[in-house]
């Protein structure tokens, strides 16, 4: 379900439409350290140019070598491609474990299916633009595919005639105010691959938002989150110090679907926002405790780069459902401009 299998889909049907033949590899099962987990798709094409990864490169170049040999044999022609998927397995012995740079004794087994048929790649991409789950089931012993509507926490599952893998949309980021601390946020979330999003009503601050991939969303911040209708894979952090800004944005974000709802601020100003939302606007204990706040990791964070690193491993570290760790300390978390209350 990571984004990073539907940038692989999304070249795949480009390169088809292109006129080019394209092999999918997906991994099925993993024994020992594979660097790879069961899911992982790549994408090869008929030229050896490939999108994707099943491990650390090794296993890539042997399949690159055995497409480009096979479309060579064959005249490279998308009507000549085996009809059928097959199975492929690497690092069974410790000797091929060894050749292809599997550490540990590591196994992976592949599907490997031509790519023939692209109208289930157009479903993917158009539904999971549409924050959709999608599960993918194909039956090997025909090649025929079949899309089901998927749940959150639902597992790639292989019973050796049917795969079924599952797509998500991409995970994105709703940001409550354009300053400095919110640029630094935004670009180490594109590199991690969220869909970015910044809201700020305050025309001083957001005429500085001039970042590639960063969607500005126009409006106050709690009509944003309300029309944004977040779910599962969003995250939303307030970070403009103005309560009149956040607070409103977090009462909506707190009773939606948001995996993740964090604001900055010391621990004293969050004890106060809390206690002003319970009071102001019936926020039950239960919503209170999903707001992360002080927002952040504890990592000793004092600039602004630093603490946006802080935010995005609590981000991840939640979405991940990894251990707890404990938040960032108060006086690491407010700018310069910005001392703590």
């Amino acid at each position: 379900m990571e984004s990073l299998d539907l940038r692989v889909l999304a070249d795949a049907l480009a390169w088809r439409r292109a006129g080019h033949a394209v092999t999918l590899v997906t991994v099925v099962e993993t024994w020992g350290s594979a660097p790879r987990p069961p899911g992982a798709l790549l994408a090869v094409r008929a030229d050896g140019v490939v999108s994707g990864s099943v491990s650390g490169g090794c296993i890539e170049d042997d399949l690159i070598a055995q497409t480009k040999a096979a479309f060579h044999e064959r005249g490279a022609s998308q009507a000549q491609l085996p009809e059928r998927p097959s199975m492929l397995a690497y690092g069974v012995s410790k000797e091929e474990a060894a050749r292809f740079g599997l550490p540990c004794g590591g196994t992976l087994r592949l599907v490997r299916e031509p790519l023939v048929d692209t109208d289930w790649v157009e479903a993917v991409l158009d539904r999971t633009a549409r924050h959709e789950l999608v599960a993918r089931q194909l039956t090997l012993a025909t090649g025929a595919v079949r899309l089901t509507t998927a749940t959150r926490g639902q597992a790639m599952h292989f019973d050796g005639s049917v795969l079924s893998c599952m797509f998500g949309p991409r995970w994105r980021l709703l940001l409550i105010g354009a300053g400095q601390l919110s640029q630094a946020v935004a670009q180490i979330a594109q590199m991690l691959d969220f869909e970015v999003l910044v809201c700020d009503p305050r025309e001083e601050y957001a005429a500085a938002l001039r970042m590639p991939g960063v969607q500005r969303v126009m409006g106050m911040p709690d009509d944003v989150v309300k029309a944004l209708v977040p779910d599962a894979h969003t995250a939303i952090v307030a970070l403009t110090h103005d309560p009149k800004l956040d607070d409103m944005a977090l009462l909506e974000a707190l009773v939606s679907g948001a995996f993740y709802v964090g604001a900055l601020g010391s621990r004293r100003n969050q004890e106060t926002r809390k206690k002003r939302l319970a009071e102001h606007f019936d926020l039950t204990p239960g919503m209170l405790a999903r707001l992360h706040g002080p927002v952040g990791l504890s990592i000793g964070a004092k600039t602004p780069a630093e603490i946006a690193v802080s935010v995005m491993a609590q981000i991840i570290q939640v979405k991940n459902a990894a251990p707890a760790v404990q938040p960032v300390p108060a006086h690491a978390l407010c700018l310069p401009d910005h001392p703590p209350s």
